[in-house]
């Protein structure tokens, strides 16, 4: 699971209420209350933040999930599997509030990361400091993508940038044999900790294990060579049981963190569309010509824990489960 994003950047998707809707409406209430008055920075942003939160408690965000399918083609359109904000996002979203409301463990956070970032990567700061843990699916999301049950037991499950590794849990049950790739040797150590078998960047694919789902989640915008990292994937599956389960963010904007000065990829993966239904329909495409058929997809919050001034920080997700054709 990729963790480059910055905890400092909220994006939503096409029709959506986004975050800085949300912001505008409560930085123009009016009223001795409205926080207008407040001096110190510091309280006005806990402030903001205290309404923000009252605001997401009753909000079960359907604007997330939200997909209009009369925009994508008529072959793609059945693909589609609707979900909503259940049991563990909402469980998510309190222990984010919950963790966001510890105001000296946020100050130490915000003093130390300006700091760090001198010398280290965001996900390596986020490793450290053990903060900025993200949320995609749920169990039973994932179980309803990959058509199996809560009994499921599969061979082997290979997890490609896997951060800190609370998204490859939500996975491994499902496994005899979990393995897992990170480019933070921060996070290879979390990872390790956490019992997971770690394999080299360049080892996964050329070790002759056969996976029976390989993951993918948001890190086609975040490696140099996407379009190699997909041919990789092909040939590591296992035959005629092997998938591949594929998040990106939309919009798609490549940024690679590690071994690039420009932050550009050496292989360029060209989407066009104005809006996540366009972007997803081309992305099929470009799987297809990849040698992979989509299977399903859905659109998912992409969520990841705050600091002072946002409980919690998201982004839109499309996630595709994948069969090599």
């Amino acid at each position: 699971m990729d963790q480059t994003s910055s905890p400092d950047v909220g994006c939503v998707g096409d029709s959506s209420v986004g975050s800085d809707e949300l912001h505008t409406s409560i930085h123009t209430e009016h009223g001795l209350f409205s926080g207008q008055y407040i001096r110190s920075p510091l309280a006005r942003a806990v402030y903001y933040k205290i309404k923000e939160d009252e605001f997401n408690k009753n909000d079960k965000h359907v604007y997330w999930y939200r997909v209009v399918l009369s925009r994508m083609p008529d072959d793609v359109q059945p693909k589609f599997v609707q979900f909503d904000q259940d049991d563990e996002a909402e469980e998510f979203l309190e222990n984010c509030q919950n963790k966001s409301n510890q105001l000296f463990t946020q100050l130490f956070y915000s003093l130390a990361r300006p700091v760090l970032n001198l010398f280290m990567t965001q996900t390596s700061i986020n490793g450290f400091l053990q903060r900025g843990s993200m949320f995609v699916f749920s169990r039973p999301q994932f179980e309803k993508l990959l058509n199996i049950s809560p009994y499921y037991k599969g061979e082997t499950l290979l997890d490609l940038g896997a951060g800190d590794g609370r998204v490859t849990k939500q996975m491994s049950g499902y496994f005899n044999t979990t393995y897992a790739t990170e480019m933070s040797t921060v996070m290879v150590r979390r990872l390790t900790a956490e019992g997971f078998k770690v394999l080299g960047v360049d080892e996964w694919s050329s070790n002759g294990l056969k996976y029976d789902l390989i993951s993918c989640l948001n890190l086609l915008d975040r490696c140099d060579k996407p379009l190699s990292l997909l041919s990789e994937i092909k040939s590591s599956l296992k035959p005629g049981v092997g998938r591949l389960l594929v998040a990106v963010v939309i919009p798609f904007k490549p940024y690679v963190e590690f071994g690039s000065k420009t932050h550009q990829p050496t292989e360029h993966i060209h989407i066009k569309g104005s809006n996540f239904e366009e972007q997803v329909s081309h992305f099929v495409t470009i799987f297809k010509t990849a040698g992979f058929e989509v299977e399903k997809f859905t659109r998912l919050p992409y969520l990841c824990e705050g600091d002072l001034r946002h409980s919690f920080y998201m982004l839109t997700d499309a996630v595709f489960l994948l069969k090599p054709l």
